[in-house]
C-alpha cells in the first residue's frame, strides 16, 4: 500500500498498545478522562469566548498574523480550534482522536509554523481554558480538571512533535535523495564529458580515425597481447600518391574529401579489433592484431580497395606492410618504421614506373589513381 493510501497513524505505526503506553508515561488515566468529560458542558457554553480571546492574542503577534494571512484562513482556523477544544473535553481519546492530533502537527509543519510558535499557542490556549474553568468550578474540581487537562495537552504535544520530526526526517531523506540523484547526474555528465574529451584527444577531427599521439601506446598493447597469445600482428602503412600536387591544384576542400574517403574505406574494411590511424597529412597506419601479412593482403586490402573504388574516383596509394610474431616481436616504433620503410620503397617504384609527373597548370584537373595490386611484405621473423 502506498503512503498516500494510509492514514497518518498507519504511516507512523502507532498502535493501540503504543497509545496506552503514552498515556501511562504522562499519567493520563481513565479517571482523568471522566473528569474532562464532566467539564465539557461548561467549556461548550463558553467556547466562543475562548476562541475569540485566543485569536485576539495570536493575531497581535506579527509572526503569527503573517502565517494566518487573510480573513478566510482565520475563519477556517477558528472553526478548527473550536473543534479541537471540544475534543479536549470529549472524554474519548481513541485512534480517531490520535489521528486528528497527528494531522494538526502535519498541517502546522506544512504551513511553516515553527515549534516555538506552536508551543506558545498551546500555552496561550491552556491559560485561557484554565481561566474559564476557574470561574466555573470550585477549587477542588478546578484542580482536578487542570491537572487532567495538563496531562492531555502534553500527550497531544508529543503526538504533534512526532509528526514534526517525521516530516523533517522525510524532508531530509528527500533532500538527500535529490542530492544523491544530482550528484549521480553530475558524475555521469562529468564521466560522459571526460569520455568525449578523451575521445576528442584520441581522434583526428577531419577523418574520425585515431590520431598519431596514441599510436605507440596502442601498438604496445596489441603487440604485448599478441606475444602472450603467440599470434602474428600486421601493420599497414599507406600514403596517397601525388596528394600535394592534387591538393594544390584542386583545393584543400577537395583534398579533405579525399582524406575522408580513404578514412571511410578503412573504417568499413577493418574489423572491430583493428585500429586505424591518420599518421599525419596524407599518411595512414592500420594495426591488424591476430592477422598475418598474407591474410591482410587477401582480406583487408581486398575489402579496402573495393570500398575505395565504390566511393571515389581513382585514388592511388603506396602501401607497405610489416608483420611481426608469433615467436619474435619488434618494438612498436620499429614495427611502424618497418611498414613505413616498405611503403616508401613502393612509392619510389611507382615513381620509376610512371616517370616524372609534369606540374599541373592552373585550372588543370588532376586525378589520383588506385593501385590494384597489394604491396610486397616486409616481414620480421
Amino acid at each position: 500500500m502506498l503512503p498516500t493510501e494510509q492514514s497518518l497513524i498507519e504511516q507512523m505505526r502507532i498502535t493501540e498498545l503504543e497509545i496506552e503506553h503514552r498515556k501511562h508515561l504522562f499519567g493520563f488515566t481513565a479517571t482523568d478522562e471522566t473528569i474532562l468529560k464532566q467539564a465539557s458542558l461548561a467549556i461548550a457554553a463558553h467556547i466562543d469566548d475562548i476562541v475569540d480571546a485566543f485569536y485576539r492574542q495570536q493575531t497581535s503577534e506579527a509572526d503569527i498574523a503573517l502565517l494566518i494571512g487573510d480573513s478566510d484562513t482565520l475563519k477556517r482556523l477558528r472553526a478548527s480550534q473550536r473543534r479541537y477544544i471540544l475534543d479536549l473535553f470529549n472524554g474519548s481519546y481513541d485512534i480517531e482522536y490520535i489521528n486528528n492530533r497527528l494531522r494538526i502537527g502535519l498541517v502546522h509543519k506544512r504551513i511553516g509554523v515553527e515549534p516555538k510558535l506552536y508551543l506558545s499557542a498551546v500555552h496561550t490556549l491552556k491559560e485561557l481554558i484554565f481561566h474559564t474553568l476557574a470561574r466555573l468550578m470550585d477549587e477542588e474540581e478546578y484542580q482536578l480538571s487542570i491537572k487532567a487537562l495538563d496531562k492531555l495537552i502534553l500527550f497531544d504535544v508529543s503526538l504533534v512533535f512526532d509528526t514534526y520530526i517525521r516530516s523533517m526526517l522525510s524532508e531530509i531523506e528527500n533532500a538527500k535523495d535529490k542530492a544523491e540523484l544530482y550528484a549521480l547526474s553530475m558524475e555521469n555528465k562529468v564521466k560522459e564529458r571526460t569520455q568525449q574529451l578523451e575521445e576528442m584527444s584520441r581522434t583526428d577531427p577531419l577523418t574520425g580515425l585515431l590520431n598519431v599521439r596514441h599510436i605507440v601506446e596502442t601498438a604496445t598493447k596489441v603487440l604485448r597481447a599478441a606475444e602472450r597469445r603467440t599470434e602474428s600482428v600486421t601493420g599497414i602503412y599507406m600514403d596517397i600518391d601525388n596528394f600535394k600536387h592534387f591538393n594544390d591544384s584542386q583545393g584543400h576542400r577537395a583534398g579533405d574529401d579525399v582524406l575522408r574517403a580513404v578514412a571511410n574505406a578503412l573504417k568499413e574494411a577493418t574489423r572491430p579489433e583493428d585500429s586505424c590511424f591518420r599518421y599525419g597529412g596524407d599518411e595512414f597506419f592500420v594495426l591488424l592484431p591476430s592477422c598475418t601479412a598474407q591474410e591482410a593482403s587477401d582480406t583487408f586490402l581486398q575489402r579496402f580497395e573495393e570500398c575505395l573504388k565504390r566511393d571515389t574516383k581513382g585514388i592511388r596509394l603506396s602501401i607497405g606492410m610489416a608483420e611481426t610474431g608469433p615467436r619474435h616481436f619488434m618494438e612498436p616504433a620499429e614495427f611502424i618504421d618497418a611498414a613505413d620503410a616498405r611503403m616508401y620503397d613502393e612509392k619510389q617504384k611507382h615513381r620509376l614506373m610512371l616517370g616524372a609527373q609534369p606540374e599541373a597548370t592552373a585550372g588543370q584537373e588532376t586525378e589520383l589513381q588506385l593501385i590494384s595490386t597489394p604491396s610486397q611484405v616486409h616481414k620480421i621473423r
